[in-house]
């Protein structure tokens, strides 16, 4: 078993501790940020596997997350809009993974839609995707390049659907 395969290992026992209550929404993201952040294994500069891919997909969602709990936390404007600029920048990131793991995956095996959100600010704009080989992970996404050519693929289902993570996705942190 390589370090990414151990990770994405680790990271389901946070998940499974999650969905059993054994742990909060701040709390698994704080240990998953934990784990991409102190460890050897990545960011990957080149993504020339899925497994690569879906790394930097969590690396960079787990630094855009932390970013966005600490605007929550106050600080004057200019701190704000400092965490604000880097959440976008890692979430830009992470939807290079996303549209790194769709190509490699040449769309086939993939469904994605709109979901159910409690959030005003994400109401029809946040879209799920489930891969058949993503070791499980479900993928979310806003960009409208992502959803253009998951359309152009045929792997968009227009509607909105309620997520396959909808408590999870739907907590507060």
């Amino acid at each position: 078993m390589n370090k990414i395969q151990k990770y994405f290992l680790y990271r389901q026992g946070l998940i499974d501790q999650y969905l059993k209550g054994d742990m909060t929404k701040r709390e698994y993201l704080k240990m998953n940020y934990n784990a991409v952040v102190h460890n050897d294994i990545g960011p990957f500069k080149y993504m020339d596997t899925i497994e690569k891919s879906l790394y930097n997909y969590q690396y960079y969602n787990a630094l855009a997350k932390e970013m966005k709990f600490e605007i929550t936390r106050g600080g004057d404007i200019e701190r704000r809009r400092d965490y604000e600029s880097q959440a976008d920048y890692f979430y830009s990131k992470k939807d290079r993974a996303t549209l790194k793991v769709l190509e490699m995956l040449d769309y086939r095996g993939v469904e994605a839609y709109f979901i159910k959100v409690k959030s005003k600010a994400l109401k029809g704009r946040l879209f799920e995707i489930v891969c058949e080989n993503c070791y499980g992970m479900v993928l979310h996404s806003t960009n409208t390049l992502i959803l253009n050519r998951l359309r152009e693929e045929g792997a968009f289902s227009e509607g909105t659907r309620v997520s396959v993570i909808d408590e999870y996705v739907n907590a507060r942190y």
